[in-house]
């Protein structure tokens, strides 16, 4: 995780990059929203971070005041920001982006992969049921969405080690060292151009055939834009999904009671999803300011930037009953896990498919299981996406049906 310069005051002077905010992060939203709820920093070149639900969501709705040109912040701005559509895109050519791939995240589609997800959930408890442990991150939810999305969009699995590689140096050591950032960028682009190359030759049926054929208002997609659309696919679809897999996994590790509960009464396992997407939400995402304004009575200037931090948005006891405490019957459950306004994340039924699946499988197959004595719980060092990595658990007693 990374090291940064400490922060005294973090109304005047907040980092979402670290250990720091990692640590503190809770404590840091429930202190702001009661002082300062919408806090600025001078590092990123100028930055706001909003922790009212309600700051949160008037940023999302009004794309024309805070676009999603610039949606990472950097120490140094990149003179020619990458772009990734749909993510950012601003209307009226979002629509037409969003539309391309639409398609193929409809329930109706997302439906048909569940079989294969399922198989890969039992392939990978096949490899280490009988061991009695397992790094439930490492071995198990960072594969998950890894090999789902490669067989949505026609990939070989063969790459699956590169293609997490590819997101540690983008999603994490990107963030302090640009230059990693960029050549890993650069990598995977190259790749996506491969793969559309290929579609165009030999047609196909995947995802990837979908984009390599898209339009936009008659004319074809340029290609260096069709391999940015699949590398936030590739990204989007995968870190995020495996973060919030690995929380659930942790949490039932660590409460016994719930995990117990979720096991005798199966069925309940849709309201908890809910709730662990709710309390581990680990998205958070940046918008450009186009035009001086204000947001929540603070005045922001064009050239700065927002911080969108939906796990905020999801304490805030506003919109929120008791919301940093975990419960596993949480009814109403309107969080802002997959974004709000125009931009909601565009795979939310495959991530659902996949959590659904991955957590049903595992309580399915695993016994009761908790941390490893004297294990060391791994974290992302920050940035877009916060949560564990490697989760060292132990199991015993008697496993359930194989796959």
């Amino acid at each position: 995780m990374a090291d940064r310069p400490f922060v005294d005051d973090w109304a005047t002077d907040w980092d979402h990059i670290g250990r720091q905010y990692h640590e503190e992060a809770v404590d840091v939203w429930s202190d702001l929203r009661g002082r300062c709820p919408v806090a600025h920093t001078n590092r990123f070149e100028g930055a706001w971070l909003p922790v009212r639900s309600e700051d949160i969501a008037a940023v999302a709705h009004d794309p024309e005041t805070f676009s999603s040109l610039e949606v990472n912040l950097f120490e140094v701005r990149p003179r020619r920001p990458l772009f990734m559509p749909p993510i950012t895109a601003d209307p009226p050519d979002h629509t037409g982006y969003r539309r391309v791939m639409l398609q193929r995240f409809t329930p109706k589609e997302v439906d048909k992969l569940v079989p294969d997800t399922e198989a890969i959930c039992h392939g990978l408890i096949d490899r280490f049921i009988a061991a009695g442990s397992a790094d439930a991150g490492v071995d198990y939810a960072q594969h998950v969405p890894v090999l789902a999305t490669a067989r949505l969009l026609g990939l070989p699995e063969s790459d699956a080690d590169q293609f997490r590689h590819w997101i540690h140096e983008i999603i994490e050591l990107g963030l302090d060292d640009v230059d990693v950032g960029r050549r890993a960028t650069l990598e995977v682009l190259d790749y996506f151009r491969a793969q559309l190359d290929q579609r165009r030759r030999d047609g196909g049926e995947d995802l990837t055939a979908v984009v390599a054929h898209a339009e936009m208002n008659g004319d074809a997609v340029p290609e260096r834009t069709q391999a940015a659309m699949l590398l936030v696919l590739l990204i989007g679809g995968i870190d995020t999904t495996w973060t919030t897999l690995g929380a659930a996994l942790l949490h039932l590790a660590t409460h016994p009671e719930d995990q117990a509960r979720l096991r005798a009464e199966p069925e309940l396992l849709e309201t908890a999803l809910e709730e662990f997407l709710r309390f581990y939400a680990p998205v958070e995402i940046g918008r450009l300011v186009t035009r001086d304004s204000e947001l929540g009575g603070c005045p922001v200037r064009a050239g700065e930037h927002v911080w969108l931090s939906y796990p905020a948005a999801n304490r805030d006891p506003a919109a929120f009953p008791d919301p940093d405490r975990f419960i596993i019957d949480r009814r109403n459950n309107r969080h802002f896990t997959f974004g709000v306004g125009l931009h909601r994340c565009l795979g939310s039924n495959l991530a659902r498919m996949e959590l659904r699946g991955a957590l049903a499988t595992w309580l399915q197959r695993v016994p009761t299981f908790r941390v490893a004595d004297g294990a060391s719980i791994g974290w992302s060092s920050g940035g877009n996406v916060r949560g564990p990595r490697e989760i060292p658990v132990c199991f015993s007693g008697q496993a359930g049906a194989d796959g």
